[in-house]
């Protein structure tokens, strides 16, 4: 369980500290992809990989298989990641605060810049993208629209705009305080079962690494 919930209870941590936080955050989809991954891998442990161990490699390499099979995963997450599109998302913002920054900036970056509804094209940089809400998280999503895009144009953008977002503040989101409690309680119970059942948990562990 310890396993599984640990990394997972983490995540949740940080993601509601970022929510109550009054200053906006943003991050690429690169770098959230790889939280979340990093967030599911004791699920991954637990479940598929364990399933799905092979019983004779596993008696004869003992832990070193487990090493191979969390580097199997490392690099599909990797993989997962290079291959995305690319995304930045912005936390502790509505769309209505966003849309006048990003407009700003989208201006300065590009002349040639064209706005229909929610869609932006910027042909001078190469960009072409989507704002896509998320009200519950109070994260606003920059996703690329279509697959021909350009990483300096798009490296650029992130750098203006997160330049921009140093000059605003917001207030905090509610739903963060739940996250935080939710991640920090699941936590304590974690560390209070491993301490008072801490030889059961060790003959677990060495089940599953076939020590």
């Amino acid at each position: 369980m310890g396993i599984a919930l640990g990394p997972l209870a983490v995540y949740v941590v940080l993601l509601g500290l970022i929510n109550i936080s009054r200053r906006p955050l943003m991050t690429t989809g690169a770098r959230d992809l790889a939280a979340l991954g990093l967030a599911l891998s004791g699920w991954m442990v637990v479940g598929p990989m364990e399933l799905f161990l092979p019983e004779a490699a596993a008696n004869r390499f003992g832990p070193l298989l487990w090493a191979l099979l969390i580097a199997l995963y490392v690099l599909g997450l990797t993989l997962i990641v290079l291959l995305a599109r690319p995304r930045l998302i912005i936390y502790n913002v509505t769309t209505d605060q966003l849309r006048p920054v990003l407009s700003e900036i989208v201006n300065r970056l590009d002349k040639q810049a064209r706005w229909a509804g929610d869609c932006v094209v910027l042909p001078t940089l190469g960009v072409q993208f989507h704002l896509e809400p998320f009200s519950v998280l109070r994260v606003g999503q920059l996703v690329a629209a279509g697959p021909n895009q350009n990483d300096q144009g798009w490296k650029r953008l992130e750098q203006e705009l997160a330049e921009a977002l140093k000059q605003r503040s917001g207030s905090a989101n509610p739903h963060g305080y739940l996250f935080v409690a939710t991640g920090v309680a699941t936590l304590v119970f974690l560390s209070y079962q491993i301490i008072t059942n801490h030889d059961e948990v060790v003959r677990a562990l060495g089940d599953i690494l076939r020590w």
